[in-house]
């Protein structure tokens, strides 16, 4: 059994391994970052089974869609071999509104519930927690005007990132877990539940 040094290192790299075999589109690679049985994505674009985020992902990343993600620092909560893993993040994506070139950044943590797999930890469940974002031209001397009804449809921590993911053909989700409120903190409940021995990470249907 490795030590909860060792496993935390094994989590942090988990963690990188699958911002840099998504974004760089390295797909048998990034497959093996999640549970070959029970991996779930949950996004704003996106819930479901890994293996369908994955070609939902590579069709998208064929497509030249520009979903970027950058991390900051983790920490993890290891009970035997489970763990609840969370990593400061921002998702980059850049794309089109109404003709004018935009970049969003949202800030945030990813939220992974982790088990053991044959001696290797695997992503279980991943859920983001939105806590703020923006939106950039790309061009500082374009002009564009948002559609106040379309950007106040969605909560502040993910506004413009759904704006602009809305704009691209998704249907974006409502009610996702932000810094505060009832979302998140029902989170954090299957957090500890699932350290504590439950039979599935949460609810993230």
């Amino acid at each position: 059994m490795s030590t909860n040094r060792e496993s935390r290192y094994a989590l942090r790299e988990l963690v990188e391994n699958w911002a840099l075999w998504r974004d760089a589109g390295d797909w048998d690679r990034f497959a093996t970052v999640w549970d070959p049985a029970e991996g779930w994505m949950s996004a704003t674009w996106f819930q479901g089974p890994a293996t369908e985020f994955i070609a939902a992902s590579k069709a998208g990343f064929d497509r030249g869609v520009s979903i970027l993600h950058f991390l900051g620092g983790h920490t993890a909560d290891i009970a035997d071999d489970r763990a609840v893993s969370q990593t400061k993040m921002t998702i980059n994506q850049r794309g089109s509104i109404d003709g004018v070139e935009v970049d969003v950044v949202c800030t945030g943590r990813f939220y992974d519930f982790c088990r053991r797999h044959r001696g290797e930890w695997k992503i279980v469940r991943r859920q983001p927690i939105y806590e703020k974002d923006c939106l950039h031209l790309v061009d500082p001397s374009a002009e564009l005007k948002l559609d106040r009804t379309l950007l106040d449809r969605f909560p502040a921590g993910y506004r413009h990132l759904g704006y602009l993911q809305t704009k691209a053909g998704f249907t974006v989700q409502a009610g996702l877990p932000g810094l505060t409120g009832e979302a998140v903190q029902r989170l954090y409940e299957e957090g500890a539940h699932w350290l504590a021995g439950s039979a599935a990470p949460g609810n993230p249907h």
